[in-house]
């Protein structure tokens, strides 16, 4: 008995198979990293991107790039996120891995032209970033100078907006992560960052302390107060309301007077518990009544009303003070303390500045700059200074940068390739011809002959000279430890342990199947057995770059 076709996709189901699906997920990987691949390095270029709504973003921060990009093809999402992995994980090197996914599909794409399977292909790969794992560790240096800490950061804000000024940002940079580090983790939720526009780059600054972006509540306060006794309150002080919906009548006018008078006894009891406990400075999360705010300006207390939470956590480590949910309890044991609590106007805004105070476990830093385009780009910069100097305090483990550790690594893993048997070892060649990727970026960005500078790197490095790199600014090929140009080993292990992995995933895939019904039936009920949930949109890459 014949029967006609079974079809099990529905009609607006598209499904590419074999060696289209891959070429077709490779080229997409591919054109992700050729889109940041001029922004590497310290000659590298900027990307102005515009939305929807004509916002414009002008950076060469690699993950920035990529967030603002209308990527809508699953394979080129991947890509994303492994810059997105290398940002969480270490703040920098976001460039760089996403190169390397890119340049290790282009090497494997090769490799399957010529008959190579891909899971030889990704198991070649495997065998090979755990052998570069083992040479960079052995050939990372141990973290002895303070000096050190500032020359990784200026490396990380090396060819961003904040280049300039990169010297007294990294002093800025490592002070805040020392001051914000615990015993075993530094949590950099804790150094708060401030923008604001105008003035130079050179005049940010750190406010060992918190910056809160409000105002007095009165204006009768002081504008200052030294030697500050702080409360924290995340309760009303006002009169507290009745749950539930209540009216009062009043029939005379004495009991008006006499409801008014307990309304305005209730709010100086309030205020007479805050000042018995000796606060002088008052933070609360929740709203100041207007009597209440003038009792405490007559107190010659500053108080701060809808405090942020996230101050209100910021100051609590900051001045040592604890946040109290009930008047009743406050007492001098709450107070936190700072040198001074005073409002000051910076560039026509007006902020709260609470500084000076004693080891600081939340520390904020005040960036300026020219227009708000410079100042998010210095924002960016910094950000990614925070992440190594995080993660080399950590780890203290670092590596000379300027693509010494990748030529080094091209080197090894050929050696290593040779004892490598079947075709897993062409695998391992070309994940060796992939790490040099970074170098020759580096070279093309700068306006250097690719070719002769790579010839130069291998040529020292067989000489023995492991921390030989390329100069981008002059060219030439030194040695980086010298020349002050050090990343963190975690943002390189990173980057090719998250490169490697999406690589494997991609040439893994030989379907791919995309449907306009992401598997529901009209009602939201589950589609009977033979419906298959689709991938989303598989357009290219859209929006402006």
């Amino acid at each position: 008995m014949q029967t006609g076709p079974i079809l099990i996709l529905g009609e607006d189901a598209q499904r590419t198979s074999g060696r289209d699906a891959r070429e077709m997920n490779v080229t997409a990987a591919k054109a992700v990293a050729e889109a940041v691949r001029t922004t590497l390095g310290p000659r590298g270029m900027d990307k102005m991107l515009v939305d929807s709504m004509g916002d414009v973003v002008i950076t060469n921060d690699g993950v920035t790039i990529l967030k603002q990009m209308d990527i809508e093809h699953p394979a080129a999402t991947m890509v994303v996120e492994v810059a997105e992995t290398q940002e969480d994980e270490t703040g920098d090197g976001t460039t760089s891995a996403v190169i390397l996914a890119g340049e290790l599909l282009k090497r494997a794409e090769n490799l399957l032209e010529q008959g190579v399977h891909p899971t030889v292909v990704a198991r070649g790969y495997r065998l090979a970033s755990e052998e570069a794992r083992d040479v960079l560790q052995s050939k990372s240096y141990p973290v002895e100078e303070a000096g050190l800490l500032t020359e990784i950061a200026q490396t990380a804000m090396t060819g961003k907006g904040a280049e300039a000024a990169k010297e007294a940002l990294s002093e800025l940079v490592v002070t805040a992560v020392r001051a914000v580090r615990d015993e075993e983790e530094i949590d950099l939720s804790n150094v708060s960052v401030e923008t604001v526009v105008g003035g130079g780059i050179s005049d940010s600054e750190l406010v060992e302390g918190v910056v809160v972006d409000k105002e007095r509540a009165d204006d009768n306060m002081p504008w200052q107060v030294d030697d500050a006794k702080i409360a924290l309150i995340d309760t009303p002080i006002e009169v507290r309301e009745t749950e539930t919906d209540t009216s009062v009548s009043v029939t005379d006018p004495d009991q008006l007077t006499t409801f008014i008078e307990r309304e305005e006894a209730q709010l100086r009891e309030m205020v007479e518990r805050i000042t018995d406990s000796g606060a002088n400075v008052v933070f609360c999360q929740k709203g100041i009544d207007d009597m209440a705010q003038n009792l405490l300006a007559k107190e010659g207390i500053l108080a701060v009303r809808r405090t942020k939470a996230s101050d209100m956590k910021q100051l609590a480590r900051a001045t040592g003070g604890k946040v109290v949910s009930s008047l009743d309890n406050i007492d001098p044991e709450d107070l936190g303390e700072a040198g001074t609590v005073g409002e000051r106007d910076v560039a026509g805004d007006t902020m709260i500045f609470v500084e000076d105070c004693e080891n600081p476990k939340s520390v904020t830093l005040l960036l300026r700059g020219g227009t708000e385009h410079v100042v998010e780009e210095v924002e960016r910069a910094v950000h990614d200074g925070l992440g190594v100097v995080r993660v080399t305090l950590l780890d203290g483990q670092v590596l000379p940068g300027g693509g010494a550790p990748e030529t080094e690594l091209a080197l090894a893993i050929r050696d290593y390739a040779d004892g490598v048997g079947g075709r897993e070892q062409l695998a391992v060649e070309a994940f060796a011809d992939a790490m040099e990727a970074i170098p020759r970026t580096l070279a093309e960005n700068a306006g250097v002959g690719p070719i002769d500078a790579l010839t130069d790197l291998r040529s020292q490095h067989d000489a023995g000279e492991e921390d030989a790199g390329l100069a981008a600014e002059t060219g030439e090929v030194t040695d980086m430890l010298d020349a002050g140009v050090v990343e963190p080993l975690r943002v390189k292990t990173q980057a090719i342990q998250s490169a490697t992995d999406a690589a494997e995933l991609l040439l893994r895939i030989d379907d791919v199947i995309s449907a306009g019904d992401l598997g529901k039936s009209e009602g939201g009920e589950e589609p009977e057995m033979g419906g298959m949930g689709g991938m989303g949109g598989m357009g290219g890459m859209g929006g402006p770059m």
